[in-house]
């Protein structure tokens, strides 16, 4: 019988230690397929395939998952600048206005034109079987031919966010006709602030300023249309509809008494009105914004050798020499006014070589449907010539 110290035989530590290897053993397989069921269950929620799960029971490697992505942001494409924008775009001018034009079998491109200056270079459209009436305000005021809603290079440009849409009117050949438009082109020449007028052998040219001032009072208040000379050129051709409504308003010389007493009218109410410059004697710029300067040539307002102008003394070379001369001055070539009145076919021919379209004659009476382009007849205003002589001449 062992007593306590004694020696515990061989065997039963053997059985001991078997028991607790056992034990180990046991606890290793348990905790190994606890990690592989945790590991199932893990790659099962990460979204593994049959395959997947098979690997793991073969001791394979798991497949690669593919982790989504999101797609690049696509670039915006540009939207495309209107014609109007592409216009306004060429300019650094803050006054810059894009004119668009509208209306039945008007194709124009947009113009660029200039805030608080005059309309220029309009375009005057054709279209078969009809004739131009002009560009107006609105749809409504082209229906109506409404002459107050009638816009040409008689008007300052006036945009809104820099843009401005025109809209085109048409009539029928008959109705052109049937309009028998008459139009007056009034010729002044000096003016006076004397109510009694100038003494002398010119007292005659020189307009009272109360009567001027009278005249372009009615003009500017009577709803008369103030056509452009490239609006006249294409009237007489039968290309544009003037209304009977219309008067054209000139001076010729440039005096300084245009300056100094006629401009400002002018400006006051808002007429159009062409000086007919003599370049040799004076270049000055225009008085306002209401002013056209066009050639009165530039050293012909003389007389030649038998007593008449030398428009119709000197040759169609020499003519249209001077008249580039002038031109040169005043960037424009367009109409000319002949001195004293005075000309004759090679007068006209100098002027039609030198490139001007029209010149005005002193020869009393208006511009129709067919006139003389290079002939074109006048109103002439007097001293003391009234209201009530004014509207006689243009009602």
């Amino acid at each position: 019988m062992a007593t306590s110290g004694t020696p515990t035989p061989a065997p039963a530590r053997r059985r001991r230690g078997g028991r607790l290897f056992a034990g180990i053993a046991i606890g290793v397989v348990v905790l190994a397929a606890v990690a592989g069921t945790v590991t199932a269950i893990t790659m099962a929620r990460a979204g593994g395939d049959a395959s997947s799960r098979s690997s793991l029971s073969t001791g394979a490697a798991p497949a690669a998952v593919s982790t989504p992505t999101s797609s690049p942001t696509p670039t915006p494409t540009p939207t495309p600048l209107t014609p109007e924008e592409q216009l306004l775009a060429t300019s650094a001018d803050p006054a810059a206005c894009a004119v668009s034009f509208a209306g039945d079998g008007v194709t124009d491109a947009p113009q660029l034109q200039t805030q608080g200056a005059l309309y220029t270079g309009l375009p005057i459209p054709s279209r078969d079987g009809l004739v131009f009436a002009g560009w107006y305000a609105t749809p409504a005021d082209a229906a109506a031919l409404a002459i107050p809603g009638r816009v040409n290079g008689s008007e300052l440009v006036a945009c809104t966010d820099r843009r401005i849409t025109l809209n085109a009117a048409w009539v029928s050949p008959a109705q052109n006709a049937a309009e028998d438009a008459r139009i007056p082109i009034l010729m002044y020449h000096q003016f006076t602030a004397k109510p009694e007028g100038e003494s002398g052998w010119l007292r005659g040219n020189y307009a009272y300023i109360g009567d001027f001032d009278a005249h372009m009072n009615h003009i500017a208040t009577g709803g008369f249309y103030l056509p452009t000379w490239d609006e006249l050129s294409a009237f007489i051709d039968g290309r544009l509809y003037l209304p009977n409504h219309s008067v054209i308003v000139t001076d010729d010389d440039a005096d300084q008494t245009w300056f100094d007493l006629a401009a400002p009218v002018v400006s006051t109410y808002k007429v159009l009105a062409t000086s007919f410059m003599i370049t040799a004697y004076r270049q000055d710029p225009p008085p306002n914004p209401y002013v056209l300067r066009r050639s009165h040539t530039h050293d012909m307002h003389q007389a030649g050798d038998n007593g008449k102008g030398r428009m119709v003394n000197w040759t169609p070379d020499q003519i249209a020499a001077d008249l580039e001369a002038s031109a040169a001055v005043l960037g424009v070539k367009e109409v000319v006014a002949y001195p004293y009145g005075h000309y004759n076919d090679t007068a006209k021919q100098g002027v039609a070589q030198a490139g001007f379209e029209m010149a005005r004659t002193i020869e009393p009476g208006y511009v129709t449907i067919g006139t003389d382009k290079l002939a074109l007849p006048v109103q002439r205003v007097n001293y003391g010539m009234g209201l009530d002589a004014l509207v006689g001449l243009i009602g």
